[in-house]
């Protein structure tokens, strides 16, 4: 019944809304980029506050993702796919319309539990949707739609931060969540939910609590020292509540976030780990290219928006090569020459200088990181989901969205602390772009480090994919 409801639905619908789906999600991580001099002085943000408004999206998201996976299988992937949808766009309305900090942070917050709901449901139709070799060009344009909302979030950051105000890059998703709220309507609902016990809310409640404490942490040691009673009392309540999350995963939990029998399969292990230290370097990448432009170089919102696009272009490139090569060479192979590519650009923009422009210091690098990066994020998909059972397809895409977002949030946290000391605290272009530049050479060896993975530890071959079973 659930084939022949897929063959009346389409898969083309299916792809159409999750891509949709996927470029508002992304989009959303980058949008307020460029913004946030001029949401800071708008609502009154501090220096250190002012990182919420991309932590507290981040860390909700990331760290409700698995949960978001688990109710998909539970409840019905189309049914969180449009709850997720709803959530998302009212929250991006009342983010536009925030009076105070408080209130954006909220918001995001808020936009984050949708995205966790909508995002794992959505991949999850996607895989259900397609047999395994049409999964190749299928991840490749969700990978395309993916990279793309990420990039060309900061050019339309820009635009409408210069030309329309700081508010309207949350009321943009509100159109967006309602084109995609139509296309999903008429999806198919995918295998039937299932039955069992109630995901477990007081894991998630565990994780999130204990990545949050964990990020606010590593960004108040640019206040109080690493070895200030602060942040240890802060780090060690972190590490506790993970602590306590991984026991009750293991032994009290009826219905675990994630089966730990999961990280058993090496391509899970690796693609997450892998995926982990991509949304790491990439998010803090992004953050310091901007303010690069924008506060070393002096380049306004609009234009610098306008800088990213050979980013995005080279990123939809990529990710098109990416579908051509998937035919030929194994996912790993993808992910070592995708993984290599990006360090390379993030190492030629660790040579950025104060007395720089973006023709000799920020196209170069953008366009070869941009290839690598689009490159390698359709093998990411593919490998995380193959080998994994139709009933927990869900959970898999939703662990691989939130090794993404916790590994932005705790790298943008990391390497942000690094580069502020580096800086010293002076606001001077000499001292930022020294800061900067370290952050972006450190974002260099993460990904070599995600390559080491990647050769090290997965197959040769991609391990065969898990089909949907008829219900």
């Amino acid at each position: 019944m659930f084939q022949k409801s897929m063959r009346r639905a389409g898969p083309g619908i299916t792809l159409t809304a999750v891509a949709v789906v996927q470029f508002m999600v992304s989009l959303d991580l980058s949008v307020v980029n460029v913004g946030l001099p001029s949401i800071a002085a708008g609502l009154g943000f501090s220096g250190v506050g002012l990182t919420w408004v991309i932590h507290a999206y981040a860390l909700t998201f990331g760290g409700l993702l698995l949960l978001g996976g688990k109710a998909a299988d539970r409840y019905g992937r189309k049914r969180v796919l449009l709850s997720g949808l709803v959530l998302f766009g009212l929250a991006s309305l009342l983010g536009g319309l925030a009076q105070a900090p408080g209130h954006l942070v909220a918001a995001r917050a808020a936009q984050g539990v949708g995205a966790a709901a909508l995002a794992p449901a959505a991949l999850a139709l996607l895989t259900a949707a397609f047999p395994a070799r049409a999964r190749v060009r299928a991840f490749g344009v969700w990978s395309a739609t993916n990279a793309a909302g990420g990039a060309l979030g900061v050019l339309i950051g820009g635009l409408l931060t210069e030309y329309a105000g700081w508010r309207w890059v949350m009321f943009v998703n509100v159109p967006m969540a309602a084109v995609a709220l139509a296309l999903a309507w008429r999806v198919a609902a995918g295998p039937a939910p299932v039955r069992g016990g109630r995901p477990d809310v007081l894991g998630a409640v565990l994780v999130t609590a204990g990545m949050t404490l964990l990020v606010f942490g590593v960004v108040r040691t640019g206040e109080h020292g690493w070895g200030s009673p602060v942040t240890v009392v802060t780090l060690a309540a972190a590490v506790a509540l993970l602590a306590a999350f991984a026991h009750v995963e293991r032994t009290t939990a009826r219905e675990p976030l994630i089966r730990l029998g999961l990280f058993a399969n090496r391509s899970v292990a690796a693609a997450n780990a892998y995926n982990l230290l991509l949304g790491a370097a990439m998010a803090a990448a992004f953050y310091f290219v901007s303010l690069y432009l924008q506060r070393v170089l002096g380049t306004g919102p609009a234009l610098t928006g306008l800088q990213f696009l050979p980013f995005a272009l080279a990123v939809v490139a990529g990710a098109a090569l990416g579908v051509r090569l998937g035919y030929r060479l194994a996912p790993r192979a993808l992910m070592v020459l995708g993984g290599l590519l990006t360090a390379a650009g993030f190492a030629w923009f660790g040579l950025i200088s104060p007395d720089g422009a973006f023709l000799t210091d920020v196209l170069g690098p953008s366009v070869v990181a941009g290839a690598g990066f689009g490159l390698c994020l359709g093998p990411v998909v593919s490998t995380a989901t193959a080998g994994v059972a139709a009933h927990e397809s869900g959970t898999a895409s939703g662990l691989l969205n939130s090794s993404r977002q916790l590994g932005a949030a705790l790298g943008l946290a990391g390497l942000g602390t690094v580069a502020y000391s580096r800086a010293g605290g002076a606001a001077g272009p000499a001292a930022l772009a020294e800061g900067y530049a370290l952050g972006l050479t450190l974002a260099a060896g993460l990904l070599l480090a995600a390559v080491l993975i990647a050769a090290a530890v997965l197959p040769r071959a991609a391990p065969a994919a898990a089909e949907p079973s008829p219900s």
